[in-house]
C-alpha cells in the first residue's frame, strides 16, 4: 500500500497487465510541450507520495517512447527515495532527429517498485581476489 496524492484530472497509474511491473506516469501539463532534439525537460506528474521504509520508486522510460521517437529518462533510472514527499516529475530527453510534443495526459514513463538495503562501509587494506579482477568496460567480449 503506497500512500499517494493524486493533484492531476487522471486516473492514478495502473498496472496495463497482470505481470506488470511498471506503472505508466501520464503528464500532466496544461498544454503540450514541445521538446525539440537535445532538449530536455522536467515534467510534472500531479503525484505525491509516501514510499514505506526499505522501499523506493525508480522512474524508467517506456520502451516504445525510446525507440519509435527517441524520448527517453536523463537520469534514468531516476529513484523517489521514500523520506521524498513532493511532486514526482520525470526528466525527458529528445535524443530523436524530429521534434516531439508531449501532450497533457501522455504516457511518459514507467514506475517501477524495489525493495532496498542501505550499506555499511567496511574499510580495508585489500580486497578478496576473483577470476574478473579488475576487467571491466568490455573485458570479456562481444559475444
Amino acid at each position: 500500500m503506497i500512500a499517494v496524492i493524486n493533484d492531476s484530472p487522471y486516473p492514478l497509474p495502473e498496472y496495463a497487465t497482470s505481470e506488470s511491473a511498471g506503472l505508466d506516469l501520464r503528464a500532466h501539463l496544461a498544454d503540450p510541450l514541445l521538446l525539440n532534439p537535445g532538449e530536455r525537460a522536467l515534467i510534472p506528474t500531479g503525484l505525491r507520495m509516501a514510499l514505506p521504509p526499505g522501499w523506493e520508486a525508480q522512474v524508467r522510460p517506456r520502451s516504445g517512447l525510446a525507440l519509435k521517437q527517441g524520448i527517453t529518462v536523463l537520469n534514468s533510472p531516476g529513484t523517489i527515495d521514500a523520506d521524498y514527499r513532493g511532486p514526482v516529475g520525470v526528466i525527458l530527453i529528445n535524443h530523436g532527429a524530429d521534434s516531439f510534443s508531449v501532450e497533457p495526459g501522455e504516457r511518459i514513463a514507467q514506475l517501477v517498485f524495489a525493495r532496498f538495503e542501505q550499506a555499511v562501509w567496511h574499510p580495508v587494506k585489500e580486497l578478496d581476489q576473483t577470476e574478473r579482477a579488475e576487467g571491466g568496460f568490455g573485458h570479456s567480449g562481444r559475444s
